[in-house]
């Protein structure tokens, strides 16, 4: 696999599991509250949207990258 490509999906694998990790603990508390099977439902979120979320961010970070570029008129890296 290229560098490039190698690191763009480690990326999304790293950034994904934080974002997800801290959204779906935040949406979980704010909907159910610090019940007792809070961890369990916790992680049942986490797993279905880090599983929709990983290729999103994939996908999607190119394409944020470059409106980004045009909007501030910079070349993305």
């Amino acid at each position: 696999m290229h560098p490039q490509k190698k690191f763009h999906l480690i990326f999304s694998l790293i950034m994904g599991a934080m974002m997800i990790f801290l959204m779906t603990l935040v949406i979980t508390f704010i909907n159910v509250g610090l019940t007792d099977n809070f961890f369990k439902l916790w992680m049942k979120a986490f797993g279905i949207a880090y599983v929709v979320g990983v290729p999103v961010i994939f996908f999607l970070a190119p394409v944020a990258r470059k409106l980004t570029g045009r909007l501030l008129g910079v070349s993305p890296a």
